[in-house]
């Protein structure tokens, strides 16, 4: 495909991409960007391109300053904050809350792991999940049992 070479938006996504596959192609190039790059390779379709970018032909970024406060997903990120992400997605946490955040989702972690067994074991998640009164004196005997 001619982007004309440029790189700063993808001119192929994943469903472009299944289309073609789907119709027959052997493999796409194109001289600018793909979106999508992990699930395209996915695909097993053999695309060449000059890179991966997150935004569509079309839609071009161009930077002009640097750490100030900006919107980003619909969150407000400002110098300094930390960006936490796994697949399932990215989250913006003040520095200032990090220590209790993390704290928080420790015990929210652990609590999962004992709610993940009880219904492993054949209970109902029904005042378990979330973790709930009736629950909680068996999850602190549990917290003993799991920190020896």
């Amino acid at each position: 495909m001619d982007a004309r070479r440029d790189p700063t938006a993808g001119t192929l996504g994943d469903i472009l991409a299944l289309r073609a596959a789907r119709r027959g192609a052997a493999g796409v190039v194109t001289d600018g960007a793909v979106r999508d790059a992990a699930a395209i390779t996915g695909l097993g379709l053999p695309v060449y391109a000059a890179g991966a970018h997150p935004s569509v032909l079309g839609r071009r970024h161009v930077p002009w300053d640097t750490g100030v406060p900006i919107a980003c997903g619909g969150a407000l990120v400002q110098p300094g904050d930390l960006i936490v992400g796994d697949a399932d997605g990215v989250v913006v946490v003040p520095p200032d809350l990090a220590e209790e955040l993390i704290a928080d989702c420790r015990e929210q972690e652990r609590q999962e792991r004992f709610i993940t067994e009880q219904v492993a074991a054949g209970e109902s998640v029904d005042g378990l999940y979330p973790l709930g009164p009736a629950w909680r004196d068996a999850y602190e005997n549990w917290c003993k049992g799991e920190t020896q």
